[in-house]
């Protein structure tokens, strides 16, 4: 079989890897000029960890995972008022800081690299589909430079505002019908060159602020801080930004953090410096089908979960798993042999299968996203004395030795869900 991926991210690069083993041969189109090494910091939970066992790739990632040693929320002053430690025993629920941590560069080179041991799988940057075609067995396929190419199989990997997405869909609608941003809500990224102080450790660090305004840092370097801003405020400029307009972000964001206290006036300066900020319009993605025709889609051009989960990871990791896995029990030669007997008779019954099989573990880490509830008011206060009733509780915490655990906030992954093994995935690691 023949497949077109669009998007060198992380779920185009594990999709890839696991289509190499089933012999299939696989273009992996890019937009940017090469691998995005940049992107901050992520994790693995649940799920995505037996994935990435199952890939054999866990002593890789752990040579480039990321030292952070927990979370600290601090207050104005910079005091700490409550911890969670990271958990490294190999067993249980991770905390916010996973025992698999990784910056986001690293995993995709890891991935890539791992993709392209076969032979099968090559890869085409500063390349993007200009427009497709459907026929009864393949797809044409015009690229961004003209050349024009038939495919059995085209996968959108290509993000929250996936263009494929929108080619499958036949629609040009703004705003896009499959993305649902969360009114007001907001987040900012990017790296400062600001060294590690003298006793200072790996640890995140959250500080929340008025107006629900939140700042975490964090580091994988000594000489960088990582910055991560979120806001969600209604009335904020943000929202009349347009898309892509990065020094209006820029400025929108550092008049919205204007006064928040703590090292924010520190951390602005860097966000006006910075060459890698980047702005998310926080959303998800559903759709009543992943796939149409001859085109499927994977990770968050499928089923964005939103950065509020932190499985945005995981979900793309698994899900490109097991799209693999029911396109290797597809029958007539197109599903690369293997020990199973093949139970899809067409590419159709495949893709349905992923649709089926996966979209269960989709509807339990999409559930309530977005929905306001007493604790997450409480976590983001509006008002000073929100924050000092929620800096009261972290420092009751604390003093009652009570262990804080990142499920109170987060998700760690889902219930009464099994992964599926593919013996003709896993028998070709």
């Amino acid at each position: 079989m023949k497949v077109l991926i669009s998007g060198a991210g992380i779920s185009g690069t594990a999709l890839a890897f696991w289509l190499s083993k089933l012999d299939f041969d696989v273009t992996v189109i890019e937009r940017f000029p090469s691998l995005r090494a940049n992107g901050l910091q992520l994790d693995l939970r649940g799920h995505g960890i037996e994935v990435l066992r199952l890939m054999g790739l866990d002593a890789a990632f752990k040579e480039k995972a990321a030292p952070e040693q927990g979370l600290q929320f601090v207050d104005s002053a910079g005091k700490r008022l409550a911890y969670l430690a990271a958990n490294t025993s190999g067993t249980g629920k991770q905390n916010f800081t996973s025992e698999y941590e990784i910056m986001r560069g690293d995993l995709c080179q890891l991935f890539h690299d791992a993709s392209l041991k076969r032979g099968n799988v090559k890869y085409l940057f500063d390349m993007t589909i200009k427009e497709l075609q459907e026929n009864q067995d393949d797809m044409i396929v015009t690229f961004s430079d003209g050349q024009v190419e038939k495919f059995n199989l085209i996968v959108g990997g290509d993000g929250q505002w996936s263009r494929t997405r929108r080619m499958m869909l036949g629609s040009t609608a703004s705003p896009d019908p499959a993305l649902h941003l969360l009114p007001g809500m907001y987040a900012g990224y990017f790296t400062t060159p600001i060294p590690m102080r003298e006793n200072e450790g790996f640890d995140s660090t959250v500080y929340l602020a008025s107006r629900r305004r939140s700042v975490m840092t964090r580091r994988s370097d000594p000489r960088f801080l990582q910055v991560y801003m979120a806001c969600s405020d209604a009335s904020s400029d943000i929202q009349t930004v347009r898309r892509g307009d990065t020094q209006q972000e820029k400025a929108a964001f550092s008049e919205s953090y204007r006064g928040a206290g703590w090292r924010v006036p520190e951390l602005v300066d860097g966000l006006e410096a910075s060459d890698d900020f980047y702005c998310e319009r926080i959303g998800l993605v559903k759709l009543d089908a992943w796939h149409k025709g001859r085109v499927v889609l994977v990770g968050d051009a499928a089923y964005c979960p939103s950065v509020l989960t932190g499985m945005g990871t995981t979900c793309g990791i698994v899900g490109a798993y097991v799209l693999a896995g029911e396109l290797s029990r597809l029958g007539g030669g197109g599903g690369g042999g293997g020990d199973e007997a093949p139970t899809h008779s067409t590419l159709q019954d495949a893709l349905a299968a992923y649709d089926g099989r996966f979209r269960p573990f989709m509807d339990q880490v999409q559930d309530g996203v977005g929905e306001e509830s007493m604790f997450t008011k409480l976590l983001m206060p509006s008002s000073a004395f929100g924050i000092y009733v929620l800096n009261f509780c972290l420092r009751a915490v604390t003093f009652l030795g009570i262990r804080l655990s990142s499920s109170s906030f987060m998700k760690e992954g889902v219930k009464n869900w099994d992964l599926p093994q593919y013996k003709s995935l896993i028998g070709k690691i």
